[in-house]
């Protein structure tokens, strides 16, 4: 291999990275913005300064695919690309007078954990503004981890991915709530089964875990009939509190019962993971609110109602 001292041009791994993901030279190009002639000289020359093949190319329409050697520069080319990214955005932000504000991603169900985090955070750094998004998918809260709009991300089931650092902090568990003058709220458990038939009211399925819970019932040939869908997790048990329906949630959503008449009823069945990930991303500097958060986060007792995992960093 002919390495140099010379430093690997970034165009060069932003267009293998390019290449890499969109499966072809055409994408590449489309979306970088360049022609394909140029992506393919920036393909060769990256394969002629690391003195191995990139790809396997088949010809024609069929996608491309990295080499073994090729897999490593990709993985390599990410990190470089992130770090570069950081640096950007870190500088971005303190020439804005941003590095006073903590910026974290959560999802509808784990915002509210964050109330004795930022507790701490206040007593530490009072001068300190927080801003607190609802983040939409896995996908989005690592994209924006990894192109530091955002600080830290609380959330449930994250994907291992190249961009984030994730430490799991426990399984969250479901439940059904249910009026007490529904059947169910008689039961101390229940299976999937006792759905079938009834009337529910659900979050919308583009989140993962309510997708593959439905993906479940499916399987399982167990029909609830959802009337009604919302993300808006008072919302919800404002609906069962009025009886029109039960829910089947993650505990930590219905830690807090906001009407005396809801009832929580455990469920004994085969479930979809509901996984609890702290992340924040890869290369990129921690504030030192962050780390108090972090470190807050950790700390906290785990909330009831949650099955208490080991926790792990990915």
């Amino acid at each position: 291999m002919s390495l140099t001292d010379d430093p690997v041009d970034p165009r060069n791994l932003r267009a293998l990275v390019a290449v890499a993901e969109g499966g072809s030279f055409r994408s590449a190009a489309q979306s970088l913005g360049y022609t394909q002639s140029a992506i393919s000289h920036q393909i060769a020359t990256l394969e002629k300064r690391l003195g191995t093949t990139l790809f396997v190319r088949p010809g024609g329409r069929r996608r491309v695919e990295l080499t073994p050697l090729g897999q490593l520069a990709f993985k390599h080319a990410q990190r470089v690309l992130a770090a570069n990214r950081a640096l950007e955005g870190d500088v971005t932000a303190a020439l804005a007078g941003e590095r006073g504000t903590l910026r974290i991603g959560t999802s509808a169900s784990t915002s509210h954990l964050l109330a004795r985090p930022l507790a701490e955070l206040g007593r530490h750094s009072p001068g300190v503004e927080v801003s607190l998004s609802n983040i939409a998918t896995a996908e989005a809260l690592a994209h924006q981890l990894d192109r530091g709009q955002l600080d830290i991300g609380l959330y449930i089931n994250i994907d291992a991915d190249e961009r984030v650092v994730t430490t799991t902090l426990f399984e969250d568990t479901w439940m059904v709530i249910a009026h007490r003058s529904n059947a169910l709220a008689a039961e101390a458990a229940m299976t999937l089964d006792a759905l079938d038939g009834m009337d529910m009211i659900a979050w919308h399925a583009r989140w993962r875990a309510q997708a593959h819970l439905e993906q479940l019932w499916r399987r399982r040939r167990i029909r609830p009939r959802i009337i009604y869908r919302t993300d808006d997790n008072l919302m919800i048990q404002q609906l069962v509190a009025n009886r029109l329906g039960c829910a089947c949630l993650g505990a930590l959503t219905v830690e807090h019962l906001i009407d005396p008449d809801i009832r929580r009823i455990p469920i004994n069945d085969e479930l979809p993971p509901r996984t609890l990930a702290l992340c924040h991303g890869r290369g990129r500097e921690l504030s030192p609110a962050a780390t108090v958060v972090i470190d807050a986060i950790r700390a906290a007792p785990k909330p009831s109602h949650v099955a208490i995992g080991q926790p792990r960093d990915g």
